[in-house]
């Protein structure tokens, strides 16, 4: 099982800047799901700064949420991002 989420900052370009609670910093690219369900309304940029911690992962308000052990898995460290 990969770390929870402890902080998350949206950033420009659809990317999220992650904290886990391990004290890793990792860059998660979220345009890879902006055209799919539920993840579409994340389009509005907006809308997007709304992501915040929930229960160990990140989540926006409309319920849209993206598993802690994709957000690990699929990021790469600030530097590589």
């Amino acid at each position: 099982m990969n770390p929870r989420v402890k902080k998350v900052v949206p950033l420009p370009d659809y990317k999220l800047h992650i904290e886990f609670i391990n004290g890793e910093m990792r860059v998660y690219d979220c345009t890879d799901i902006l055209d799919f369900g539920v993840f579409k309304e994340l389009q509005d940029k907006n809308y997007f700064q709304l992501a915040k911690v929930v229960d160990g992962t990140v989540a926006w308000p409309h319920g849209q949420d993206i598993c802690p052990d994709t957000l690990y898995s699929d990021s790469r460290p600030p530097d590589y991002a």
